[in-house]
């Protein structure tokens, strides 16, 4: 599905041409996120800028679920000469110069918006992770030198986690009998941890009844 673009000039004529440009661009944005609910493009030539045609604002306003993400960019010709290492301008470059630029500062700008939707949706697997952690196990063995272990989870199943899973890298302060939270999922041998924290006091009294008391052998 196209993504639906708004697409606005401003201190210049509208071009079909630039508008293909920013829906090509706009188009690849769903790869990094989705649902994009949104996406207004704004092209403007600043007043100081009207005569000499020597630079370009490009603007995008991104809307997403729960949040927005707006970004500016207006790079200058000699901003990309120097990224490509020319060092001299033939006539001909000077003459397409307001043309690169433009297409320079919609690129720039989509590239921004890229890396910014990568970053928001890195933050929000983290709190839907944060999210995923009602469950309640106990820790059954551990091994500290190969980084990895076994929860026994409330069904009584022995589930693997990894030292990476544990937050906020407390595995060494992990200890046999210590009630964590965890979120669970598929691996390549079977169920694991995909997140692992120490469990507040409240979770571990929920878990109590799952610890089995031994009495002592009679004499």
């Amino acid at each position: 599905m196209e993504l639906p673009t708004q697409i606005t000039f401003r201190n210049m004529e509208s071009s079909e041409h630039v508008k293909e440009w920013i829906r090509s661009e706009a188009g690849k944005l769903e790869t990094f996120y989705q649902p994009i609910t949104g996406c207004r493009v704004a092209v403007e030539v600043p007043h100081r800028h009207r005569r000499k045609g020597a630079a370009y604002e490009v603007r995008i306003d991104l809307t997403l679920p729960g949040g927005e993400i707006v970004v500016k960019r207006s790079p200058t010709l000699a901003h990309r000469l120097r990224q490509i290492r020319q060092t001299e301008i033939s006539k001909q470059a000077e003459l397409d110069a307001p043309r690169k630029n433009l297409r320079i500062a919609i690129n720039q700008a989509f590239q921004a918006a890229c890396r910014r939707l990568q970053e928001y949706a890195r933050k929000q697997r983290r709190e839907v992770k944060r999210h995923e952690l009602p469950s309640v196990a106990r820790v059954q063995r551990i091994f500290a030198d190969e980084g990895y272990g076994f929860i026994t989870a409330p069904d009584g199943r022995e589930i693997y986690f990894h030292q990476d899973s544990v937050l906020n890298g407390a595995f060494n302060r992990l200890k046999v009998g210590m009630a964590v939270n965890f979120a669970e999922e598929k691996g390549e041998k079977g169920p694991q941890a995909s997140t692992v924290r120490i469990a507040g006091k409240r979770d571990s009294r929920q878990f109590a009844p799952m610890v089995r008391k031994v009495s002592a052998p009679e004499a």
